[in-house]
């Protein structure tokens, strides 16, 4: 008896439990840091996770590095190896909340929202605020933002030789549906 009181509490509390939290493991971060009349440097990442608990307004997103991929391998290379040293930060890590979210009023239609919190990459910690867009989209939520990162905030050197090449404004596109 006490194990099928306890199984049927389980089944009655796991549905409420899962409400809690919205995730997925195939968000997409894509960067571009091109200067013009030079070759594009763009990457894109589809295997990004990102947990979202909207009773504390919580949201986490967490890219593996070498996931990145580039149109030539040679600067994915590169990318890894002098840049991003991915071997040793092989993650970057963001973890903040979402300023006046209430999933009560998350519609089908986006609204702007403002996402505070801490973000490392390269080892180095840095405070940002971004705007996203926040809609409702099936069952899920979907979180769309673009902001602009600064490869001197994470201390990531480019090599006098290419510095003429590679913009440190990077601009970043976030897109994310969440289950």
């Amino acid at each position: 008896m006490k194990k099928f009181t306890l199984l049927a509490l389980l089944l009655v509390l796991y549905p409420i439990n899962a409400q809690n939290k919205f995730s997925s493991s195939k968000c997409s971060i894509y960067f571009e840091a091109s200067v013009p009349l030079f070759e594009a440097v763009e990457a894109k990442n589809d295997a990004v996770d990102c947990t979202l608990i909207p009773n504390k307004s919580e949201i986490t997103f967490t890219a593996v590095i070498k996931k990145f991929q580039f149109k030539r391998n040679l600067m994915q290379e590169h990318f890894n190896s002098n840049y991003m040293e991915s071997d040793r930060y092989s993650k970057a890590v963001f973890k903040g909340y979402i300023e006046k979210f209430d999933l009560k009023l998350i519609t089908e239609e986006e609204k702007d929202f403002l996402i505070k919190g801490k973000i490392t990459i390269h080892g180095q910690t840095r405070m940002i605020t971004v705007l996203a867009k926040i809609k409702k989209a099936g069952n899920g939520i979907q979180v769309n933002s673009n902001f602009i990162l600064n490869t001197d905030d994470f201390n990531i050197e480019i090599p006098n030789i290419v510095v003429a090449k590679i913009s440190k404004k990077v601009n970043t596109q976030l897109e994310c549906v969440l289950n």
